[in-house]
C-alpha cells in the first residue's frame, strides 16, 4: 500500500495497525521516502516456511547434531 506523508500524519493509528499485516510505503512529492512494516514479519514467514519439515519424533538434540554436521 502506498500513502502520502500527510495521510500518514492524519491517520497514524490506522496505518500502525495495517503495518502488522502489510508494508506501507510513504510518499512525499510522488517519491517513496519511507516504509512502515512489521519488524517481526521476516521471522514469522521463516517460521511458517519451516512448519512441518521435521518429523514429530525428532528431538532438539538430533536436529542440532544434523545442523552442525552440515557445516
Amino acid at each position: 500500500m502506498s500513502i502520502t506523508a500527510t495521510e500518514l500524519k492524519s491517520n497514524l493509528g490506522k496505518y500502525l495497525l495495517l503495518a502488522a499485516t502489510e508494508d506501507i510505503y510513504i510518499t512525499r512529492n510522488g517519491k517513496v521516502v519511507a516504509k512502515l512494516s512489521n519488524p517481526y514479519q521476516d521471522r514469522v514467514d521463516i517460521a511458517r516456511s519451516l512448519f512441518g519439515i521435521l518429523p514429530d519424533d525428532v528431538t532438539l538434540e538430533e536436529a542440532r547434531e544434523e545442523r552442525l554436521s552440515q557445516i
